[in-house]
């Protein structure tokens, strides 16, 4: 099948990008002036010039991916310059790495690591990470686009020399991304391929390309050595990512031809993580224990690690042991400074125990999926044996491979190895050696599994990106490579319920289904709330056989994966309000390699293109969600209208109390508040918002008011309408009060507002705290509280109101919540209540329920609050245990953590208190998601579908 889309203007080149985690690597084929296939179809690579010192310029065979950020000091001027721009600051490449080595607080690395990223937001400003002193942060998307704009700007300056028909942007080019990259991150890379002027490009995964550059060794006598039904395992390992494919060689019409059958799962496993571990290491000959190094000092010990892990596991190396030298700090520059070495089998054993280990085909990752560790604010894999993840990966593919190759007993025939981390000899003959261990029983003693040649493979994958070209464009062997995933949007199957350990879901994609598939799905019938934000949830499974397209299947958790949601607005008629619309679903695989998917009116012509949330923060959703209460439709309408008749309008004689409106809706609803499920509860704050004007009637009226509305709406995130409703309650903030000269009036808007804080944007954090923290000042410095008029000397209810109120604002900056904490630990030193140790805990949580990591306070700030917390003599009470494992807990994110000698303190305070087991779990467990106690004690909810179906 020939993809190859001739432009306007003829290619001269097709260009291979491998966009890596540590090195990036560009290759190319030329073509014949009229844009077509030579005779001659030889891949090279491209030397890149780049800086290699100060003010030197060089060529060299691959980019390092690092970007380093000069302060305004650090460099000399001119020592940064570019033959093609000698204005440039920033450094790119080989130069940048070994800059920042040096001051590694302005090294960007890991940058294709951090775009999978999904706790943090990958297009905001977060890298270097945890670095307050750098002044002009990069986000990951931006860090990737300076690695590609810096290949394209160096190939027009060596390769096009001012000829416009030649420059980058004008050829057929090929990104490289890992197979595991979900839809998200594979459309963060497209943008950045956008920002760095490539407009015209397509995806390819990596260990594909890793396979196209062996078939371009091997075009004329690859059939000669193999037949069908065997199976190659590709096993790419490079500085960030694990990777594992399955190819099988097939009969077909004209001969034998190839077919990709399974990717594995996204894994942030790779160099980096040998980098660390050798760290932890000699950090713990150092120091006596592991994390005891300050952030700047261990970012000099993993890169030296780097440095020691290449030189030492070279083949040819004739070095047996390295130096290793930590530099100390200003005036203890030369007595804090640290000194050891470490050897060649210090490293192996290391690597080779630790990364991989002799393991059987039963043995699976140690840890729960998708749960990992962090360094550097990464979510690392939990368990770091490649060989273990690769069993796992196999042992799930196997009756697939079974049906796919017709073999009773499937193994793989072949072993491809790829990637900077498999370079040594002695991992790769390990690796053979565990294979060959798992299958001798099938396949016999003498079997062995053959490796294939990979001679270069720190550019096997930007060669194999330029054969792929060649491939689109008619030329060559092509790799059959449907999608290996199928895809799925959940719904809400009308009167049916899901097992509580799966989701109903529709199938959208196949399995299989190739570049350029585009279906309008007719059946089943959609339902969906135009002119009010809506939430799409989609899966992918790549272990799944069988879904077709419409089927409406139900999903077990471990079979599938996540992809952050679309929300949206369907925009339908003019000043409509809500409307319930059928509509139906039709999707894209688009050439680029991603995932398009559109809602179209059965009705009239409208059609809404549907974008995946790329800045989502957290799984706002538990691990599993409480089961709610299906209620006939007229019992709901009827507490909606005793909501209007309490707290509407009409005339005052018709009027009910409000003070009784709670009760009264439990009794209508026949169940407990506490009980009530998030759509009754939305449904229920929809008739408040609907009965504001009943808020003038007197300061009960308002008091119930915002308390119900603040109880139905927390905590302000988990319905698809919840972002209309937060637009709405803006409004109300800023018309104030009715009865704002009462203090309880007051204390119930504080309550409010805390509850539905975590719906509101950053800028409405940031607008609230400006215009109420002055309130929070001692009385002599108090200033002006902005439009809500406070006394000059605050309740004492109200004044923790507005602190828990604040506290619950994740969004708010680093600066604002240090200042908040240590103005509210000021406040603390004289007397504090336990609602105040639960603020405190808030502005200065590990684990964040719904903001940005990035928005986390430094761990050293929160070890400052923990020492002045003690100074105080704490009261051994559940409220102060709970807010100093918040403030101590582990997470494995140096930057995050706090001192170890802090959270054995804090151990120690817990241990007499009544839960010190629940307690102790959380301080010392490093699992990065909180539990759903934990959710419900920082106000957590589910999030819905967004789609019901029709009956």
């Amino acid at each position: 099948m020939n993809h190859f889309e001739k432009p306007e203007t003829p290619y001269h080149f097709i260009i291979g990008i491998d966009l890596g985690t540590t090195n990036s690597a560009v290759a190319y084929v030329r073509l014949t002036q009229d844009g077509l296939p030579s005779e001659d179809r030889t891949v090279r690579f491209m030397k890149i010039p780049q800086l290699v010192a100060a003010g030197e310029i060089d060529r060299r065979p691959v980019l390092p991916s690092f970007l380093y950020i000069p302060g305004s000091y650090d460099l000399p001027p001119e020592s940064t310059a570019l033959p093609w721009d000698p204005e440039r600051k920033d450094v790119v490449g080989e130069f940048a790495r070994e800059q920042g080595a040096l001051v590694p607080g302005r090294l960007v690395s890991s940058a294709k690591s951090w775009l999978a990223h999904g706790g943090v937001d990958r297009t905001s400003p977060i890298l270097p990470w945890g670095e307050a002193s750098v002044e002009k942060k990069i986000s990951p998307v931006e860090a990737s686009a300076r690695y590609l704009l810096h290949m394209r700007e160096s190939w027009n300056h060596s390769m096009a020399r001012g000829r416009e028909e030649y420059a980058l942007e004008n050829q057929l080019v090929v990104i490289t991304v890992p197979a595991s990259f979900d839809e998200v991150a594979r459309e963060l890379t497209v943008s950045a391929a956008r920002q760095a002027g490539i407009g015209r490009f397509v995806l390819l995964e990596e260990p594909l390309a890793a396979f196209y550059a062996w078939i371009s060794r091997h075009e004329t006598d690859w059939q000669s050595s193999m037949k069908a039904g065997q199976i190659i395992l590709v096993c790419d390992v490079g500085g960030g990512t694990t990777d594992f494919t399955i190819v099988a060689v097939r009969e077909g019409e004209k001969g034998l031809r190839f077919d990709r059958l399974a990717v594995g799962d996204h894994l942030i496993l790779g160099g980096d993580n040998m980098d660390h571990a050798l760290g932890r290491f000699l950090e713990k000959r150092l120091m006596g224990q592991p994390g005891k190094l300050d952030t700047r000092r261990w970012r000099q010990l993993s890169h030296q690690c780097r440095k020691a892990k290449e030189v030492l596991l070279n083949d040819q190396a004739r070095e047996r042991s390295l130096d290793i030298t930590i530099m100390g700090s200003g005036g203890k520059l030369i007595g804090s400074t640290l000194k050891t070495t470490v050897t060649r089998d210090e490293v192996r054993e290391l690597v080779m125990d630790g990364f991989f280990p002799m393991v059987s085909i039963d043995e699976v990752p140690q840890g729960e999926r998708r749960r990992g560790l962090t360094e550097w604010g990464l979510p690392y894999a939990q368990d770091p044996a490649v060989t273990r993840h690769m069993s796992d990966f196999w042992k799930r593919f196997q009756d697939l491979l079974q049906k796919e190759t017709g073999r009773d007993g499937p193994v793989p025939d072949y072993l491809l190895f790829n990637g900077g981390a498999l370079g040594p000899v002695p991992i790769r003959k390990r690796l053979k050696e565990v294979v060959k261990g798992w299958f001798q029983d099938i396949a016999g003693p003498d079997w062995t599994p053959k490796a294939l040649d990979n001679p270069h493979p720190e550019l096997a994958v930007a060669i194999g990106a330029a054969y792929y070209g060649l491939v689109r464009a008619g030329e060559g062997i092509r790799i059959g490579a449907g999608s290996p995933r199928s895809y799925y949007v959940e719904v809400v199957a009308g009167d049916k319920k899901s097992r509580e350990d799966s989701r109903a879901a529709v199938c959208l994609v196949p399995r299989g289904s190739e570049e350029g598939f585009e279906t309008h799905l007719l059946n089943p019938a959609f339902e969906v709330l135009a002119n009010q934000p809506v939430s799409f949830q989609l899966f992918s499974s790549s272990t799944r056989l069988g879904d077709r397209l419409g089927d409406v299947v139900e999903l077990n958790e471990e079979e599938i994966s996540i992809i952050p949601p679309i929300r949206t607005v369907l925009r339908y008629g003019k000043k409509a309000g809500a409307v319930s619309l059928p509509v139906q679903l039709a999707v894209r695989l688009t050439e680029v390699g991603t995932l398009e998917v559109w809602c179209e009116s059965r009705q009239t012509p409208h059609r809404w293109r549907l974008q995946f949330d790329v800045r989502q923060e957290v799984d706002s959703s538990p691990a599993s969600d409480p089961p709610g209460e299906t209620l006939e439709q007229a019992v709901v309408e009827k507490a909606r209208d005793k909501i209007r008749s309490a707290l509407g309008g009409g005339t005052p004689g018709a009027r009910v109390p409000p003070e009784s409106i709670t009760k009264d809706l439990e009794e209508i609803l026949d169940t407990r508040k506490e009980k009530w499920s998030i759509p009754l509860a939305r449904k229920l704050a929809d008739a408040l918002l609907d009965s504001q004007e009943g808020r003038k009637f007197s300061q009960q009226h308002e008091e119930r008011w915002f308390n119900l509305l603040g109880f139905c709406l927390r905590p302000g995130f988990g319905d698809p309408a919840d972002e209309w409703r937060m637009n709405e309650v803006w409004k109300i903030y800023l018309r104030g009060m009715q009865w704002s000269n009462r203090v309880s009036c007051r204390v119930e808007f504080w309550i409010f507002l805390r509850r539905v804080a975590g719906g509101l944007t950053a800028g409405r954090q940031l607008q609230i705290y400006r215009e109420v923290s002055p309130a929070l000042q001692s009385p002599g410095t108090r200033k002006s509280s902005g439009r809500i008029a406070l006394p000059s000397r605050l309740n004492r209810q109200e004044e923790t109101e507005i602190w828990m109120a604040l506290a619950n604002c994740e969004r708010l900056s680093l600066e604002d919540k240090i200042s908040l904490g240590r103005l509210l630990l000021q406040k603390m030193r004289k007397s504090a209540r336990p609602q105040e140790y639960w603020a405190l805990s808030r502005f200065g949580t590990r684990v964040p329920l719904y903001g940005p990591l990035n928005r986390v306070i430094p761990g050293q700030e929160a070890s400052s609050w923990i020492r002045t917390l003690f100074s105080l003599h704490l009261p051994p009470k559940e409220a102060v245990g709970q807010a100093l494992v918040q403030l101590a807990r582990l997470t494995g994110d140096r930057e995050r953590d706090v001192p170890e000698e802090d959270r054995q303190k804090v151990a120690s305070f817990i241990e007499n208190l009544p839960r010190f087991t629940h307690l102790q779990q959380i301080l010392m467990n490093r699992e990065p998601v909180l539990t759903q106690q934990e959710r419900e004690w920082m106000f957590g909810e589910a999030l819905p579908s967004g789609l019901v179906l029709s009956e």
